[in-house]
């Protein structure tokens, strides 16, 4: 195995992106298939073409098409083999490059998804970005954004190593290329979370990402010359890190450049925000290399050096600290400094004989992981505000997070016990008399202190080779302050692994330290640098030369008061006998103290008693290393001395095997390393006071108990003070006060919280959808839409066939020249137009054709056939032909259709008839009067510019939608009323009957069958053109199912006798059941619990069954009692699944799960779909011609919908404003599937279309 090899994945540095404040991934523009994204094929080096519907600039030149990489960027031309460009930077091909580097998505990890967007919440949000960049910019309005996510990609090479390295989080980041008129913007956003790792493998080195863009070749007049290559990362790894840190937009993690204008550019521009609305981590932003077309020196390419020391064989165990040494400066304007070395001396610790032990075997190496950022402090009452502190490098950390602010925007990360005071580079916190810390966290002096936390990691015992697992064990501590005694316990200790754990009382050592009883001069560890720092232990053991390594991180106290502790342990230990005790002698430690680490080491003893078969003394070595973050802005403060000797006896550990705890308790002093005596009780902790109380030290021996702050009493004696007994308004109002000891807690009521001064409790400000709320100042509906963006904001903007800014919309007069045929007049319309030939032409006004020319219709050749007839009998009347007595003669339209109604010239009888010229049954009256008949002559699908389906738009909130034939209706509720005044057409299908319907409330579209043709196809619910999904392969679609979770569309077809599922785009269709099925109509989805139910209304067997998505567990639920169960719906709140049959003319639900039905009507006519909502069911009834609702608690019906147009209604559905929340396995990234994913309880199954490509890979999911 080679270097590279070796090194492999020390590589890319995947624990150095530490997380600071700044994007989060929420906070990238949405993406997923579910917004309409399209995924890049998966592999390395893969590619797509994207034809732009808007022109791109970029430099100098304009693009109609894009091509998106894996490798992390967008170019403007073909992309060659990724060997002619990665680590050979500049590109001969135009590109942005977000995070270009050798990147990988084979075998379903990480994904790339692409697509172009002009609604109007995305574009506020680009223009927002730009807007902020770019400030004095006023004119900012794209109309076009190109959206490519990376998620989760992993650097080629490590995929498929079999070793589980690539099944955490690869690197996430987005690019957003918005277009004007006129310019183009990048937008690069990297989430905090976002890198995991800053290199990849590119020709058997390791290279940092690239982050740039490339004007690729420039033609010249003879010959052509590499162009602009604008670099905003460089060649050290450092600058990689800092994009989600830093930025040029005002957010960090958001970085904006202008790419090209028309007709002028210059170069590329960046923006100009560098002030963040947060305190910032580093001083400056590095300022992006442009590289000219001259000849391009290849960057300094490293090795991958070091090497294995020989040591014991027990598991490799990874640092979580980067181990490559890099060679780059500070960015700073001061010379660079050197972190603190910690001294190793090789020769300190003696060589014992290595012994060898089994080879492990486990699933993946132990790996450090990376420690916990410090998490927001919550306040515990109100004057304790909020404290945020920002981690940095790991022991470079020399830039204090307060950096250079003042008191007057920060004094609330101070502890609500301390006082800010600002100082000529910056400020600092400092704990006010009576208390201690480092001015973040402050706790009162002699309160006893509690710790929590959580004990994670592995550990391998003696010569085992299966390691045991600390799966979030709870660590519990408790330290009396004024006498310095430590009490630590870990709980769930199985009898394998507790026995060996008693010689490292030494978990428990930093704890000791934090708190040890403080000696005349000298300081305890919460004095000198408060409860936020990092500690990292190395034990080995002698003489078996076992190591373990110990990470534990101080994340600061908590809103109970309570200092928060999480642990990692890995490695091995020697094992100790069940039956054996363990007795570890008093030790000194010396603590050697520089800016921001504090380093010891020793050696420590330990007896192993074995009863009755003797005693073993044994030892192990100890090194630690304690990073922390210090205020150095206040250079008058007293420093510590630059060591402290930590004095530990009375030492007792403990396996309780009947609880199974760790107990480990001690007692420590800090003070000189020269071990002076102090005789004063205050100093050795035998004084006797309360353990809520201080020790103040007299002359000599003499000295007074003082209880601490929050206690009362006389010292020896404390009891706890209540301040929220004692005064009551203390909190202040909308606030309740929680006594706690030593101290209080203040929370705000509902609906209110702290306000900044961190004190006052103010009404929380509740985002209002004014666009729903009627609120908005848009034009009327008619005219202009509201779109909520948000918040409380909103956007307007105007209906097609109107112009304005949304609040103001106008008529747009289309009837211009050229708009319709030359023989045709233009009649304007609002918000639309319409072309009509004019007499003596035919056509649809786009196109028209002289009447001699076109064909005669049904009606024109009927009535001429009538005519002759009459023409045959001889009779003329001025030479036009005369219909006989008793002859019919049909009327016609001018457009040549059969007028809705039909006379008989010499009876007087008058009929309606449809479009073929057919009596309509029970239509035909004597000759004194005439039927009203309507016209079934729908006029057909205009041509060109054509008006919106939808009448108007839609109300907000919940409404029913059913339809009737040709047309899909559309019913708002208010509640569970039916607001009948206001039910309006929401979309015309001439020639169609629509059968079922079905809606998405994720991206508000609803879908629909259509028996003629047939077909399935969908509409927005806002209006717009239909979209025909599936049309081959169709026989009778009569039921359809939306899971809007797993974005997937289900349906029956009665005359093929299956059930199909697809992608809600109609793609990757697939046969679910195909057998013991004659007559399925309805199916609804149970997308929640991965259900699906349907039901067969065959006349010899009618059935509701169910089965998991996926097609597995299928059962009949309802078998018995049926006739034709035609309507079905599942209400998950309720858990009953109802349904209406038009047999036994009822209406009845059933628990899937506990199988009880009940009756909820009966008596009913013909109903043909059923649907939920609240209390009620609505379901479309065949005679009736009518939407009925049924209260379902109280079993009767409650009201009845009788549309203007009276035919058959048939399929119904709701409408939600919002979808109810939840996920299942599917929701997020298709599951990891690469076609299909259908979810089912508990788990998942990836399954391919029927018509696979041969990159379907089928499995399933637990």
């Amino acid at each position: 195995m080679g270097l590279f090899q070796l090194g492999c994945f020390a590589w890319i540095h995947l624990v150095l992106a530490l997380t600071v404040t700044g994007l989060n991934r929420t906070e990238l523009f949405d993406y997923g298939v579910q917004h309409g994204d399209q995924i890049l094929e998966p592999g390395p080096d893969q590619n797509q073409e994207l034809a732009l519907d808007q022109t791109l600039f970029f430099y100098k030149s304009s693009f109609d098409t894009v091509y998106i990489s894996t490798n992390g960027f967008i170019a403007m031309d073909s992309i060659p083999d990724e060997a002619e460009y990665l680590g050979k930077m500049p590109a001969s091909f135009g590109m942005v490059a977000a995070l270009m580097g050798n990147l990988d998505t084979s075998d379903g990890v990480g994904k790339v998804y692409y697509r172009q967007d002009s609604s109007p919440a995305t574009l506020l949000r680009a223009t927002k970005h730009i807007s902020q960049a770019f400030p004095a910019d006023d004119e900012v309005e794209p109309t076009h954004v190109i959206i490519v996510t990376w998620e989760d990609v992993w650097p080629q090479g490590l995929l498929g190593r079999g070793d589980g390295v690539a099944t955490s989080e690869g690197n996430t980041f987005q690019l957003v290329v918005a277009s004007m008129e006129s310019a183009s913007y990048a937008i690069l956003l990297y989430p905090r979370d976002g890198l995991h790792y800053l290199s990849t493998p590119i020709g058997g080195r390791i290279k940092p990402l690239e982050v740039g863009f490339n004007q690729g070749e420039v033609s010249g007049w003879l010959w052509s010359s590499a162009g602009e290559y604008y670099r905003v990362s460089s060649d050290d790894v450092r600058s990689i890190r800092q994009l989600t840190r830093k930025t040029n937009s005002g957010q960090r993690g958001v970085w904006v450049y202008e790419i090209g204008t028309s007709p002028f550019f210059t170069s590329i521009h960046s923006g100009e925000t560098d002030e963040l609305d947060f305190e910032d981590f580093e001083e400056s932003t590095p300022a992006p290399t442009t590289t000219v077309p001259v000849p391009v020196i290849p960057e300094r390419e490293r090795e991958w050096e070091g090497e294995y020391e020989e040591g014991p064989d027990y598991p490799p165990v990874h640092p979580p600290y980067e181990t490559v040494t890099e060679d780059w400066e500070e960015e700073t304007p001061d010379p660079p400094t050197q972190a603190p070395q910690v001294p190793v001396d090789p020769g300190q610790f003696p060589v014992y004989p290595r012994p060898t032990y089994p080879e492990p075997s486990y699933s993946e190496p132990p790996r450090y992981p990376e420690p916990d950022q410090p998490e927001p402090r919550r306040p515990s009452q109100p004057q304790r505000p909020q404290v945020v502190v920002v981690d940095t490098d790991d022991l470079d950390v020399d830039v204090f997070s307060y950096n250079y602010e003042t008191c007057a925007n920060n004094w609330q990360k101070c502890s609500s016990f301390a006082d800010c005071r600002d100082y000529s580079s910056g400020y600092c916190c400092h704990c006010r008399p009576g208390y201690y810390g480092d001015g973040r966290d402050c706790v009162a002096e002699g309160k006893p202190q509690r710790m929590n936390g959580k004990v994670t990691g592995r550990v391998f015992v003696g010569g085992s080779s299966s390691p045991l697992e600390f799966a979030s064990n709870e660590l519990h501590s408790y330290v009396v302050a004024n006498d310095g005694r430590a009490y630590v316990a870990i709980s769930t200790i199985p009898a394998s692994l507790g026995p060996s754990l008693q010689p490292l009382a030494s978990l428990g050592g930093a704890i000791g330290w934090a708190f040890a009883l403080e000696q005349p001069g000298y300081q305890n560890g919460f004095s000198l640098i408060g409860g936020r720092f990092t500690r990292q232990a190395e034990v080995t053991f002698h003489p078996g030369g076992e190591r373990l390594s110990i990470t534990q991180v101080f994340k600061g106290i908590d809103e109970h008061d309570h200092l928060t502790i999480s642990t990692t342990l890995e490695g091995r230990i020697p094992e100790v006998p069940r039956a054996a005790t363990v007795q570890i002698e008093p030790y000194k430690e010396i603590y050697q103290y520089s800016r921001n680490i504090i380093t010891s080491s020793s050696r420590r003893d330990y007896t192993v008693t074995l009863g009755g078969l003797g005693v073993q003394t044994l030892s192990y070595s100890w090194r630690q290393t304690i990073t922390f973050e210090g205020c150095h802005h206040d250079q008058g403060a007293n420093q510590p001395p630059s060591s402290q000797q930590l004095s530990v006896d009375q030492v007792f550990v403990m396996y309780d095997s009947a609880n199974q705890l760790i107990r480990y308790a001690m007692s420590n002093k800090i003070g000189s390393i020269h071990s002076e005596g102090v005789e004063n009780p205050c100093f050795t902790g035998r004084h006797g006071c309360d353990t809520n109380a201080m020790c103040r030290p007299g002359e000599g021996t003499h000295f007074t108990c003082e209880c601490a702050t929050g206690f009362t009493g006389d010292g020896r004696t404390c009891y706890d003070v209540d301040e929220c007994r004692q005064t009551p308004q203390i909190c202040g109002r909308h606030a309740v006060c929680s006594n706690q000891p030593g101290t209080f807690r203040c929370e705000c009521m509902d609906g209110f919280q702290f306000s900044s001064d961190g004190r006052t409790c103010v009404e929380v400000e509740r985002p209002v959808n004014h666009c729903v709320r009627g609120t908005h100042d848009c034009d009327l509906a008619e005219r202009a839409q509201c779109s909520y963006t948000g918040g409380s904001a909103y956007l307007c903007s105007c209906l097609p066939g109107y112009q304005g800014d949304g609040r103001t919309c106008r008529d747009i007069d289309e009837c211009q020249p050229g708009r319709c045929h030359g023989d045709a007049i233009c009649y304007n319309t609002q918000g639309s137009f319409t072309c009509q030939c004019r007499p003596g032409f035919y056509g649809d006004g786009f196109h028209c054709t002289p009447d001699s020319h076109r064909e005669k219709t049904a009606c024109e050749q009927h009535r001429e056939r009538a005519l002759a007839a009459s023409a045959n009998t001889g009779g003329y009347f001025f030479f036009r032909p005369r219909p006989a007595v008793g002859q019919f003669v049909p009327s016609c339209d001018p457009y040549g259709a059969y007028e809705p109604m039909q006379c008989h010239g010499s009876t007087g009888q008058c009929w309606c008839v449809d479009r073929e010229g057919q009596e309509i049954s029970g239509t035909r009256t004597g000759p004194d009067s005439k039927p009203s008949c309507i016209d079934q002559g729908v006029a057909p699908t205009p041509v060109g510019p054509t008006p919106r389906p939808d009448v108007s738009p839609l109300a907000p909130g919940t409404s029913l939608l059913f339809a009737q034939s040709g047309k899909i209706e559309h019913l708002p509720l208010n509640g569970e009323t039916m607001l009948k005044d206001d039910a309006k057409t929401l979309l015309h299908v001439p020639d169609k009957v629509v059968i079922a319907l079905a809606y998405d409330c994720v991206d508000k579209v609803v879908y629909w069958s259509d028996i003629t043709q047939p077909a399935i196809s969908s509409v927005p619910l806002k209006g717009g053109q239909p979209t025909t999904l599936i049309k081959t392969d169709l026989g009778s679609p009569e039921g359809i199912a939306i899971d809007h979770l797993s974005r997937l569309m289900f349906w029956t077809d009665s005359m093929m006798d299956r059930i199909e599922v697809s992608k809600l785009d109609g793609s990757h269709r697939r046969v679910l059941f195909d057998d013991n099925l004659v007559n399925p109509r309805p199916i609804v989805a149970d997308p929640l619990n991965g259900r699906l139910y349907w039901s067969d209304w065959n006349r010899d067997g009618p059935k509701v069954e169910m089965s998991n998505m996926d097609g597995t567990d299928r059962s009949a639920l309802v078998s018995e009692d049926l006739g034709l169960p035609n309507g079905l719906t599942f209400d998950p709140q309720t858990r009953q699944l109802c349904w209406a049959d038009a047999g036994t003319r009822k209406v009845e639900c059933v628990d899937p799960y506990t199988r009880q039905r009940r009756k909820i009507v009966e008596g009913i006519q013909y109903p043909f779909a059923v649907v939920h909502y609240g209390s009620n069911l609505y379901y479309t009834d065949w005679r009736r011609e009518a939407v009925v609702a049924v209260d379902r608690r109280a079993e009767k019906e409650v009201d009845e919908y009788l549309p203007l147009r009276r035919s058959r209604t048939y399929g119904i559905t709701t409408t939600h404003p919002q979808c109810l929340p939840g996920v299942n396995y599917c929701s997020g990234s298709n599951g990891g599937c690469s076609h299909l994913c259908l979810p089912r309880p508990g788990g998942l199954t990836c399954r391919c279309p029927d018509a696979n490509d041969g990159t379907c890979v089928e499995r399933d999911r637990q």
